[in-house]
């Protein structure tokens, strides 16, 4: 193997990925809870991939019940290396339609109520999320969406919103002003989470819609989002098996890999040990 594991986050429209090799589904525990699914375990050829469905099979969980804290973990514990989250978004952007694909680069988070770090009372830890994706795992993952056939934007500001209501009109013209690109409701704190368990993190957004900041059409619902996203699934899955098979032969080492290194300031002797002992996945290479 090449060091490479790559984690699939498949969000709404993507339960599976055709073509993984020597695929199971596998149960993993955590200590943060339950997960979304089982994990879809296999390879593409000198690659480890690992697929989880983010809303469960079946899209069984809202966006406001993720267990985000369970689905790092458990992506760490069974050696991913790095995460492409695959979302699907709405527009806040003309030049942004329904079937494009935008790689995120910046988020605005405005959820509330969701645990949103791994740290806290017993061990605390600030990551810094100046730059919240990967910039080498997101450049590789626009190129394998132009190359899936995607209308691609790289670059972008990701709004993610509570839901699981869609917005109000207010809100989209709000978040236009702020100069947002994308809406969703599931990339926080998913890249944060990521960030703190030292996985390099990209977001692919799936365009499904304008949100309903266009005065003069219907605003968006459940059906006409459906009607986009058996197409945006399609690329997403030719996407996701390009950037596998044309990954380097070998990875290389990346600074997110070690980033807890300038975060922990709990000092070693305040640091609670039943704290610790969750952390053990996530933070284990830092912990010692």
């Amino acid at each position: 193997m090449s060091g490479w594991t790559i984690g699939i986050i498949g969000g709404s429209g993507l339960y599976d990925v055709n073509g993984i090799e020597d695929g199971a589904w596998v149960e993993v525990a955590s200590p943060w809870g339950e997960p979304s699914d089982k994990l879809f375990q296999g390879r593409v050829g000198h690659v480890g991939v690992v697929f989880l469905p983010r809303h469960g099979r079946g899209h069984r969980i809202s966006p406001s019940e993720l267990n985000a804290r369970a689905n790092i973990d458990v992506l760490k514990r069974v050696g991913v290396t790095d995460v492409l989250a695959i979302s699907s978004v709405g527009s806040l952007v003309e030049d942004r339609p329904p079937g494009s694909f935008t790689v995120a680069d910046q988020f605005i988070d405005r959820t509330k109520g969701r645990p949103s770090s791994f740290f806290g009372s017993g061990m605390v830890a600030h990551v810094s999320m100046a730059d919240p994706v990967c910039p080498r795992l997101s450049g590789m993952a626009a190129d394998a969406a132009r190359a899936a056939g995607a209308q691609v934007h790289a670059g972008g500001t990701y709004l993610a919103m509570e839901g699981p209501q869609f917005s109000t009109r207010a809100e989209s013209k709000l978040y236009r002003g702020w100069g947002c690109d994308i809406i969703g409701m599931t990339a926080m704190p998913e890249a944060k989470l990521a960030r703190e368990a030292e996985l390099p993190y990209a977001l692919v957004g799936m365009v499904t819609d304008y949100d309903c900041w266009r005065e003069d059409e219907a605003a968006v619902d459940v059906a006409q989002v459906i009607a986009q996203l058996s197409d945006n699934a399609a690329k997403a899955r030719k996407l996701v098996m390009h950037l596998l098979r044309t990954l380097p032969p070998e990875r290389a080492p990346s600074p997110i890999d070690t980033c807890l290194d300038s975060a922990l300031i709990t000092a070693p002797n305040a640091r609670d040990p039943e704290v610790l002992a969750k952390l053990d996945a996530v933070a284990g290479r830092a912990l010692g």
